[in-house]
């Protein structure tokens, strides 16, 4: 029905320029940001379960610092124990030496003083290995065998802990003792020879350790990764917006906005039309 008083086709017209023109923002704002989840109304329950997915991401980030950091510990830690093996290689022959007949107890002296300097080089040894100003090997840090440094690598406080641990190596604590040893007469030699079997055996078996820790970091390392790649594909999934697609449907929006743009024009000559047929 004709009338002048209530323009039904423009208000129609301007209701679908307003939606059209609603939905050519919210895909121009996609494209612009490159994220189809713009704010909470856009998706609800994919903002959540991307918030947490990002969340996870991070700590995951920081758990793989942590490992790196406990493979770092643990590399400085065989360092050390490598200068130590090599010491008591040395410390082993010169007691070989002093076992010896060709020598008397006054060479055996000299042999003794370079043996005495040798057992202080461990102490010395086990004291400067240091890890963020910790000595790691002297038995004086929490990194200790039986007590433990642990460290956070996945995203449970609670579950997701390694520990890594060292042994002491000082001189008092590998080879019974050997701050009690010395080369400077043949018994003393033999016994001391044993003491530096043992001592040996003793630096193999945290060398063996420390590798074993390192290499589950490593691995873990690896696994952190993997699980990081693909909870950041899974967050993709939820909030990134396919650009193609979204720009698409921003000129499908725009060309349907331009034609109520149009149509709102039409309708509101309507009335100015009808006051024609009063002429």
């Amino acid at each position: 029905m004709p009338v002048i008083s209530t323009n039904t086709a423009a208000n129609s017209a301007l209701r679908y320029l307003n939606i059209n023109s609603g939905e050519q923002d919210q895909y121009l704002n996609r494209v612009a940001s490159g994220s189809q989840v713009n704010k909470a109304s856009d998706d609800a329950a994919g903002l959540a379960v991307a918030t947490k997915l990002q969340n996870d991401v991070a700590v995951l980030a920081q758990a793989q610092t942590n490992a790196s950091h406990a493979v770092s510990v643990l590399e400085t830690a065989d360092g050390g124990l490598a200068q130590i093996s090599d010491v008591l290689q040395r410390m082993k022959e010169l007691a070989a030496q002093a076992v010896s007949g060709a020598v008397t107890d006054t060479e055996r002296a000299y042999i003794d003083a370079e043996y005495q300097e040798l057992v202080e080089e461990i102490d010395s040894i086990a004291a400067g290995t240091r890890f963020n100003g910790q000595s790691l090997l002297d038995g004086s840090s929490d990194f200790v065998t039986g007590t433990g440094v642990d460290f956070l690598v996945g995203t449970d406080i609670t579950n997701d802990v390694l520990s890594v641990e060292i042994a002491d190596v000082s001189a008092d604590a590998i080879g019974g003792d050997l701050t009690g040893t010395a080369v400077d007469n043949a018994t003393n030699a033999a016994a001391a020879a044993t003491a530096i079997d043992t001592a040996i055996g003793e630096v193999a078996a945290a060398r063996a350790n420390v590798g074993a820790q390192m290499s589950r970091f490593e691995y873990h390392e690896g696994q952190l990764a993997s699980a990081e790649e693909n909870l950041d594909a899974a967050q993709s999934a939820i909030v990134d917006a396919d650009i193609a697609e979204e720009q698409s449907n921003f000129s499908s929006a725009k060309v349907k906005t331009n034609a109520a743009i149009a149509a709102l024009a039409q309708a509101n000559e309507m009335p100015q039309e009808l006051l024609s047929l009063l002429q």
